[in-house]
């Protein structure tokens, strides 16, 4: 059954692009994708109807369920990971039955509300995942955000070359007058944009990038609380200022960064750029400040986590003011062979950049135990099996002014954590 609605859906997507011929952003990436992309709807929305995948789908289903229309949330929980196999099949089916004969009219009846643009997220689980989305929808612009050494979904693949061969297919494809944006602080990106015929856009910190930031830097309201980010985003002989209120971290300066290159490839002026990235708002539990219990702040990252991610999280941790810093840190899953030097080396970096040490999970152990070796204090090392062994410990753990970073793969729960430890009342997308 799930093959034969794969089939009818991706027809119905190949017909609706063919029918509304729509502007198609691809993004791809081992860590950043759903923050570019809510980055760029931002900055695109400005004239212009923009309608990005919903929340992290980017596999078949997200692709084809973007393609085809604007879905309640409720409804995107039906067919993902919140809502089990076998569990609510009436209410599925219903939701399948709707998708199908709402792509269909709107096939055969051309509607005028179909968005100019979309913004598509293509996962690359496993190898030919990009190749067979592409099959679907191939990108006017393609866009990687960053892969990193030993990216996520690792073990799936022969190797960190496969995976980066397997994104770089995003940027193949693209005709001679596309665009591809590349994150060019990645050793591993930039090294791609020999795979293209289009025009590249490298972005990043270093010098030589095309759009390039500067003067990097939290911002802080005066009584030290943190109000979000600024930097400089300088394009050719232009500079602008660019500030993003409620979000922290390197992570969401390059969302903003690769955002702005798509917009640069639409004609848009810096100006009007950095503007639309001041409403940038992104998904919920990727890096998000929030009020904690007893006086403390909680940085909520706990959706999912890849090497290169933990260490733009810690680096965060260690910017930000606080009387102590506590890393709560769970397993990163799907790296394979290389799983135990990617926990250990994110061990070094916790114990630099904290001053306790949370590790949550059996493969966390081992960022317990490089912590260690590294010179972290025994008795600032907390070793629990689940997000729900550790969540009351680290409730009790935590004193007014502490800075506690909540960070680990998705399955592994650590939301609960975060509940945990989140001054009763204050809702999730909250800023200090």
């Amino acid at each position: 059954m799930k093959n034969i609605l794969l089939r009818i859906l991706r027809r119905l997507a190949k017909l609706t692009v063919w029918r509304y011929r729509p502007g198609i952003i691809g993004v791809t990436g081992s860590a950043g994708k759903t923050s570019a992309k809510l980055a760029i709807k931002a900055v695109l929305s400005q004239g212009r109807s923009v309608r990005a995948s919903p929340g992290n789908l980017n596999s078949d289903f997200g692709v084809l369920l973007a393609i085809l229309g604007e879905w309640r949330e409720r409804d995107i929980a039906l067919v993902t990971l919140e809502t089990p196999s076998g569990t609510r099949r009436a209410a599925k089916l219903w939701f399948w039955m709707r998708v199908i004969v709402s792509s269909a009219w709107r096939v055969a009846v051309k509607t005028p509300d179909y968005p100019e643009i979309l913004v598509l997220e293509y996962g690359a689980d496993r190898p030919g995942d990009i190749k067979y989305l592409l099959t679907i929808a191939r990108p006017n612009v393609s866009v990687i955000t960053a892969i990193g050494d030993v990216p996520v979904h690792v073990e799936h693949y022969n190797g960190p070359e496969e995976v980066a061969r397997e994104k770089g297919r995003l940027i193949e494809f693209l005709s001679v007058g596309g665009f591809a944006i590349l994150n060019g602080d990645d050793p591993v990106v930039r090294n791609l944009q020999s795979r293209t015929r289009a025009r590249v856009i490298l972005y990043g910190f270093d010098r030589g990038e095309d759009v390039r930031m500067l003067r990097f830097e939290h911002k802080l309201e005066r009584d030290g609380t943190p109000d979000g980010i600024s930097f400089k985003l300088e394009y050719g002989s232009s500079i602008v200022p660019v500030r993003i209120p409620h979000v922290f971290g390197r992570t969401h300066a390059y969302a903003a960064a690769a955002a702005a290159s798509v917009g640069i490839a639409f004609g848009m002026n810096l100006v009007t750029i950095s503007e639309a990235l001041s409403r940038y708002k992104p998904a919920d539990s990727r890096m998000q400040l929030v009020k904690g219990v007893k006086s403390s702040r909680v940085i909520d990252d706990a959706y999912n986590a890849s090497p290169i991610a933990m260490r733009f999280a810690l680096e965060t941790l260690y910017d930000l003011p606080a009387k102590r810093r506590i890393a709560v840190l769970g397993d990163m899953l799907e790296l394979g062979r290389h799983a135990d030097e990617a926990h250990a080396r994110v061990g070094i970096l916790a114990a630099k950049a904290a001053d306790i040490l949370v590790a949550v999970g059996p493969r966390a152990k081992g960022i317990a135990a490089a912590a260690r070796t590294e010179g972290m204090k025994k008795g600032n090392i907390y070793v629990f099996d689940s997000a729900e062994t550790a969540k009351a410990a680290v409730r009790d753990l935590v004193k007014a002014g502490d800075l506690v970073l909540v960070k680990g793969s998705h399955s592994m729960r650590l939301g609960k954590v975060v509940e945990e430890l989140r001054e009763r009342g204050t809702p999730s997308s909250m800023p200090l």
